[in-house]
């Protein structure tokens, strides 16, 4: 073997470091394998292009009350756009103060589910949209009086016909439920600063919270808690290894199996998506926990198997406090006024 002469090395150095990866991150690499940002813009849903009209005019239907058969209960009112896209209780109030049977899932993000509520009964966000209109806990309503109320307003018939041109009869419950699927792909929060590091930002998280992210992982968490939405993309049993207490996971309510009737989605549930998830609480389907460390204790033991130590429930928490993003800026938009012909509130 040759020898290199004495002084090469100095000279061949400077090569050898342009060679050698300018940064080397194993935490960001795993990372990077099993999360994704969240993108600015989203331009179609299954395919199909979401147009500005289609959006405007779902903006309006989501803040109208009118969708309900009370003419009170707007998609707003339990998907708050100013907290987080949720409502900020355990069960939302609906048609004459009925309570629902689950906590208010966020709306923020929601296009990058893999379905829609915690137990997957809608396949996506148009369907969806047509189910709280229809629930009478929720707003009560049918779609023969959504379309009545809908056209009976001048203004909506315009918004209606511009946002989908090519229908003879473009007033329907099934375009308003496109139309807010369109806005709802709108209600994305890019540019968290977890956002930031995987796109290389070495200096979005602290040290703790690398810390956090490292634990996360480690513990088993991303196990469940993947993809784009950090969440969102599987169903699991909730109490995997040890079943939560009857206040965090109530006994009559099944999960999945409510939808499929299959033994095995007893207890099932979507995995929450953890995104802006310290703006959510309270927490579970339940909406029963309030504090955010508690919600990572429980679900340590109840999917892990484990009783994480408080330094790692802080761990995780600060890691988690990194998902929240840059919140949408939504002003409130002036709705298209009744007519002679609008149905009255019920």
């Amino acid at each position: 073997m040759r020898s290199i002469p004495r002084g090469a090395m100095g000279a061949l150095l400077p090569l050898v470091l342009a060679m050698a990866p300018a940064h080397a991150d194993t935490l960001l690499d795993r990372a990077r394998e099993l999360f994704k940002p969240i993108p600015e813009t989203v331009g179609t849903v299954d395919g199909q292009p979401v147009t500005p009209a289609q959006v405007a005019l779902g903006k309006q239907l989501f803040f109208d009350p009118r969708l309900s058969s009370s003419q009170v209960i707007s998609c707003n009112n339990c998907h708050n756009i100013g907290t987080g896209g949720a409502d900020d209780v355990p069960t939302s109030t609906g048609h004459a103060w009925q309570k629902g049977a689950r906590n208010s899932p966020t709306v923020f993000n929601a296009v990058f589910n893999v379905a829609q509520f915690w137990d997957g009964r809608a396949k996506d966000l148009e369907e969806q949209a047509k189910g709280p209109v229809q629930n009478p806990v929720e707003m009560h309503n049918t779609p023969q009086n959504v379309e009545q109320t809908l056209a009976s307003m001048p203004g909506y018939v315009q918004a209606f016909g511009l946002a989908f041109p090519g229908d003879k009869a473009p007033v329907s419950f099934e375009n308003m439920a496109k139309a807010i699927q369109a806005f709802e792909t709108t209600l994305i929060t890019p540019d968290s600063r977890f956002d930031r590091f995987l796109k290389g930002d070495d200096k979005a998280l602290t040290a703790d919270e690398r810390k956090g992210l490292q634990t996360f992982v480690d513990s088993g968490c991303a196990a469940c808690h993947n993809g784009i939405n950090v969440g969102g993309q599987g169903y699991f049993p909730f109490g995997l290894v040890n079943q939560p207490g009857e206040a965090v996971r109530p006994s009559a309510d099944k999960g999945r199996f409510a939808i499929t009737r299959t033994e095995s989605d007893e207890y099932v549930f979507r995995a929450a998506p953890l995104r802006n998830v310290a703006l959510t609480a309270p927490y579970f389907h339940s909406g029963q926990v309030w504090d955010l460390k508690e919600a990572v204790a429980i679900m340590g033991n109840a999917q892990l198997g484990k009783q994480l130590s408080d330094a790692d429930v802080e761990s995780i928490t600060l890691f988690l406090k990194t998902l929240t993003g840059h919140q949408p800026n939504i002003a409130y938009p002036t709705l298209p006024p009744r007519s002679t012909g609008t149905p009255h509130p019920q």
